[in-house]
C-alpha cells in the first residue's frame, strides 16, 4: 500500500524529494493549484486525487473535525521545527507506522517525540 502526498504551501518544496526518495509520490501544491488557493481548494483537489494533505496548518484538522469529512487523509506536522534535514528520518518512520490508517482516511499529528492518529470522521 502506497499513499500519494501534497504538500501544502507552508512547508519546503524540498519535501517532495525527501518522500519521493523515500518511495511514496509526492507533489508540492504550487506545483500542482494555485499557491494562493484557500485550504478547502487543497481539501477539494486532494480527496478527489486521492492524496494525503501534508501540512504544517492547524486549519486541515479543524476542518475536517467542523465537517465531519471521511477525506482527505492529513498528516500535520507540529513544532517550529519544520525542515527535512533536521525531521525527515523521524517523520518518515511516522509515516510508515501509520500509513494504513492515512490510506483508509484518518488525520495523523507529528511532533518530533510523539505522534497521535484520529480516525475519520470524527
Amino acid at each position: 500500500m502506497t499513499i500519494k502526498l501534497v504538500i501544502d504551501m507552508n512547508l519546503s518544496p524540498e519535501w517532495v524529494e525527501v518522500l519521493l526518495s523515500r518511495g511514496w509520490q509526492a507533489a508540492h501544491w504550487s506545483n500542482v493549484g494555485n499557491s494562493r488557493a484557500p485550504d478547502a481548494q487543497i481539501m477539494e483537489w486532494a480527496a478527489r486525487n486521492e492524496c494525503v494533505v501534508f501540512t504544517h496548518d492547524l486549519d486541515f484538522g479543524t476542518a475536517l473535525a467542523l465537517t465531519h469529512a471521511s477525506a482527505p487523509s492529513v498528516f500535520q506536522i507540529r513544532g517550529k521545527n519544520v525542515l527535512p534535514e533536521d525531521i525527515a528520518d523521524k517523520v518518515v518512520a511516522t509515516l510508515h507506522r501509520y500509513e494504513s490508517e492515512l490510506a483508509t482516511g484518518a488525520l495523523v499529528v507529528f511532533e518530533e517525540n510523539r505522534a497521535r492518529v484520529r480516525v475519520l470522521p470524527f
